[in-house]
């Protein structure tokens, strides 16, 4: 035949793998928006993203873990609230925390995949196991080592709950008055429980 190029055998260049890799976890926080947990499946991101079944598996493996990668990434914004927590005075802390997750539900952008982590994580058991171990490992110990107190890890979670309770309820359940009071009215009364949990008696 002619004007046919056979395709070489292998694994695809590293540029069309990054593409790939990235377009898969593009769907999959999409299917898992719309969809939740349960009812996404690795056909159904593969079909989203244009891609065979078999590269969902070869780059993430299984389901949970094409999961975790969205989580990962959809969570990426928030990993940098440890930095925020510790660039400035001590007792300002619950403040700058509280500030910096409200301005990351707060923007569009970062908001929806969030919404989409925190509903499956709600309604299924896996994936609540999955976004409780990357919480642990990646936000809430890195936030304790900030502070050279008494049970800071302990510390660091309720202050967690706080914040995380709030978002859902003013941003997944939407309970008024909360879901449309003025933000910086909500951190003015949040900051300083967040404070207490950090850094009190």
């Amino acid at each position: 035949m002619t004007g046919f190029t056979a395709r070489k055998r292998g694994r695809p260049p590293r540029t069309e793998s990054a593409d790939t890799r990235d377009r898969i976890l593009t769907a999959a926080r999409e299917e898992f928006s719309e969809r939740g947990y349960e009812k996404t499946s690795v056909r159904g991101i593969a079909k989203a993203a244009g891609v065979d079944p078999a590269l969902v598996h070869h780059y993430f493996g299984t389901k949970e873990q094409v999961f975790e990668a969205a989580v990962e990434v959809a969570f990426a914004p928030a990993l940098n609230a440890p930095e925020a927590v510790a660039d400035g005075p001590l007792d300002q802390v619950g403040e700058r925390l509280a500030r910096f997750i409200f301005g990351v539900w707060e923007n569009p952008t970062t908001r929806k995949p969030l919404l989409a982590i925190l509903r499956s994580a709600v309604n299924n058991d896996t994936a609540a196991a999955v976004f409780r171990r990357l919480v642990a490992s990646q936000l809430l110990r890195r936030i304790a080592a900030q502070f050279d107190l008494p049970d800071a890890e302990l510390r660091a979670e309720l202050a967690a709950a706080q914040l995380v309770g709030c978002a859902m309820l003013r941003y997944v359940i939407k309970v008024e008055p909360l879901a449309s009071a003025d933000l910086e009215q909500i951190i003015a009364r949040v900051a300083p429980v967040v404070q207490g949990h950090l850094t009190g008696p």
